[in-house]
């Protein structure tokens, strides 16, 4: 998907939800949603540095004309990083990001990285399950990663990183 193509589905019985790379005339929604999310969001310099970065994927889901969810993918030397995931909590659970997720892995896919890595709460058994789904395993730990509560983070790669031979976390 190039920054001006856009892809339309339907997810689980909602409105169509159209599909598209992030522009920084996206910013104030993805700010607003971004505060919405987290206890402790990105700023807008964070945001606008990875929207025009080349190696970066930004992409956003739209139900009708609102923000539903976005997706921060940036690729640092041989690996995609998933820097930042959020839906809107009116759209959660309903295969917004799993939407998001999917396209981003079909366009990254085979271009010589070593595949996909991303941090997730230890506590977020949601979206631990959607990327053990997607082919994620767990690959490590990191301890008291989120400055908001000292939370640990659970280190999951898909493709050719670290070895990730292990089980399912969450079932």
């Amino acid at each position: 998907m190039t920054a001006t193509e856009e892809s339309v589905r339907a997810l689980d019985g909602e409105q169509p939800i159209r599909l598209r790379r992030l522009g920084l005339g996206d910013l104030t929604g993805v700010e607003e949603l971004e505060r919405r999310a987290y206890k402790t969001p990105w700023s807008r310099t964070m945001f606008s540095g990875e929207i025009s970065r080349p190696g970066s994927r930004c992409y956003g889901a739209f139900i009708e004309r609102s923000l539903a969810g976005y997706l921060i993918v940036s690729r640092y030397t041989d690996a995609w990083h998933v820097m930042n995931v959020a839906v809107d909590e009116p759209h959660r659970r309903l295969g917004v990001a799993r939407l998001m997720l999917e396209t981003m892995l079909r366009e990254t896919d085979g271009d010589g990285t070593r595949g996909h890595t991303l941090e997730v709460r230890v506590s977020n058994h949601g979206a631990i399950r959607l990327y053990e789904r997607l082919g994620f395993r767990p690959a490590g730990m990191r301890r008291a990663y989120y400055t908001d509560d000292r939370e640990d983070a659970l280190v999951m790669w898909r493709g050719d990183g670290p070895d990730t031979d292990t089980e399912p976390l969450v079932r």
